[in-house]
């Protein structure tokens, strides 16, 4: 039996030496379940930093306690809909935990949502109750006619840290999001710390969650198409939080182990591979609200003691450039893990040699909660690739005919796993379609799994670009294009072309502004078959992102290539 696995899954004879195959799923559990063990287990322990305060298990399993009996005396019951609306300040945490602990799914809203997002999204979500920074409190003020909301919990960002006067101004200033002057109704609306207190008079009542109530409504990312929302389970989550554990031989034996969290914990990179992971092993989460503010950013990881680091490739870039990145001490630092979108090797190899660090690079998607691959943490050198399929995760490459290619051939990935989503909330059409007939859920990724089963990202299969019959994958071209020591960052996109059908379009921000359309050209030329190389270059200040850092390559698309 364990002779045919390993013929199915090529992956797990080069699995780290302990790493099972299999996963217990018996053993899992719940998200509450992880809160209440940890709380008992960590309480003198940090959970949390905050613009330099430290917050307990303890502390912070008391607060969500005294919020949650709140939430309940407001009538919301198990499987109610609440949506938080906040960055990575120290009410998020409690929020988050409150909201699970009293039964009811929790919705993450991005809080740079404009008023009509925020409005689609809570409508389709049915929130009942939304928790929102005062920050973003406008938003909600000017969405509130289109919304059915019952109750509106508005948190400053010192909330939880006992920040007072000139303390709070810092923290508001650090978001760089200024408070603009909102009103929302009185009768609708309570202040965070008005809740807990208030909740702390009250006895939260017990829930009876099973693994498979919905945990979260995790929306997705957009960045290809419209947003809908993936239903995870307690399950889901919590097989994933086992699936790292195992695959990274972590223990909660270390008490020093810090994660510098800089992406939004609403993104489900930062939810389940930061909070929920370090949580389950009484870690602690070193929140950094703003990281687009670059100086503030390297000025608290200078000042920080620091285990673990995670980033996307934008991340890693802007940190890269940043002149006093050698004033931050990496030579404690375990793991570097990427995800949410490809790293490029030439961000990789200028992140080694400016932490000593390299980086590991992992995949996954808000369907799969995240995490589906994964490389060994103990890597000397980036590997280029995904690395090899969690325990208890099939991953099969397939083709347009939806059989499995030959290994070394390009297809869909597509993964089976207890880490994949129920399926899309209220979308049972969009559900049936990204799922084979024989459970697999298709990612719209396009890779090829290598012999020993590593898997190597090719491109998101919309995002290809047909130029005269021919396959241009993006990421291949965005890879030479920032090689150049002039790029800074780019983005290669499609555009209509009388002549192929597509022509290759590149959106480039410079380093060196005295480089030119042809310069860029030239070097895609060195290194690329002529039909990959791209036909215009467009020059740009910035490119357009989402929350996380990935690149918005369907905005680019609207951007007419006239050249530079």
């Amino acid at each position: 039996m364990i002779q045919d696995i390993r013929a199915e899954r090529p992956w797990l004879a080069a699995y780290p030496p302990g790493v099972p195959a299999e996963i217990d799923l018996d053993r899992l559990g719940t998200l509450a379940d992880l809160f209440e063990t940890s709380v008992r287990r960590y309480g003198d322990r940090p959970a949390i930093i905050s613009f330099g305060k430290a917050v307990t298990y303890s502390e912070l399993g008391a607060r969500a306690e005294a919020l949650a009996a709140w939430l309940q005396a407001q009538g919301l019951g198990k499987g109610d809909r609440v949506a938080i609306m906040m960055p990575n300040v120290a009410a998020y945490p409690v929020a988050l935990f409150a909201v699970l602990i009293a039964g009811c799914t929790a919705v993450n809203v991005n809080p740079l949502y404009t008023p009509r997002e925020l409005t689609a999204q809570l409508n389709d979500s049915g929130a009942r109750v939304l928790l929102v920074l005062e920050n973003f409190g406008h938003t909600v003020a000017e969405a509130l006619p289109d919304l059915d909301l019952e109750r509106i919990v508005v948190a400053g960002p010192g909330d939880g840290l006992g920040l007072k006067g000139r303390l709070i101004d810092m923290a508001s200033r650090h978001l760089k999001k200024a408070v603009k002057p909102f009103r929302l109704p009185p009768e609708k609306t309570t202040r965070f710390e008005a809740a807990v207190k208030a909740g702390r008079g009250l006895r939260r009542k017990p829930v009876a969650l099973a693994p498979e109530d919905l945990a979260f409504l995790q929306y997705t990312g957009g960045t290809t198409g419209i947003a809908k929302a993936a239903m995870l389970t307690h399950r889901n989550i919590m097989a994933n939080v086992e699936q790292c554990q195992l695959w990274f031989g972590a223990t909660d034996t270390e008490e020093r182990r810090t994660m510098v969290t800089a992406l939004p914990l609403y993104h489900i990179f930062a939810l389940t591979c930061c909070f929920f992971f370090f949580m389950r092993l009484g870690g602690c989460c070193l929140l950094i609200p703003n990281p687009r503010d670059a100086d503030g950013f390297v000025k608290t990881l200078a000042k920080s003691n620091f285990t673990h680091f995670s980033g996307v490739n934008t991340l890693f870039n802007l940190l890269n450039n940043h002149p006093k990145i050698g004033t931050v001490d990496f030579s404690h630092v375990d793991y570097v893990v990427a995800g949410g979108m490809a790293v490029q090797k030439t961000v990789a190899s200028r992140w080694k040699e400016a932490t000593g660090q390299a980086i590991v690079e992992g995949y996954g998607l808000s369907e799969t909660s995240p995490v589906v691959c994964v490389n060994p943490h103990r890597l000397s050198e980036w590997s280029g690739t995904i690395g090899f399929p969690l325990p208890s995760t099939e991953v099969s490459i397939r083709g347009e005919d939806g059989m499995p290619t030959p290994l070394g051939e390009p297809g869909e990935i597509c993964v089976r796993g207890p880490q994949v989503m129920k399926g899309y909330w209220m979308r049972p059409d969009e559900t049936a379609r990204a799922t084979t007939a024989d459970g697999f859920f298709r990612t719209g990724d396009v890779g090829v799994m290598l012999a020993d089963g590593q898997i190597r990202i090719v491109d998101r299969m919309k995002d290809m670009i047909i130029v005269s019959g021919f396959n241009v994958y993006p990421n291949e071209v965005e890879d030479v294009l920032a090689s150049h020591p002039a790029v800074l960052e780019c983005a290669v996109v499609g555009a209509p072309s009388a002549e192929s059908g597509e022509m290759v379009v590149a959106h480039v921000v410079l380093r060196d502004r005295s480089a030119t359309q042809e310069v860029i050209r030239s070097h895609a030329r060195t290194q690329l078959t002529p039909y990959k190389v791209p036909r215009r270059v467009v020059f740009h200040e910035t490119l357009p992102k989402t929350n996380v850092g990935k690149v918005l390559r369907r905005a680019l698309r609207n951007t007419p290539p006239d050249g530079a």
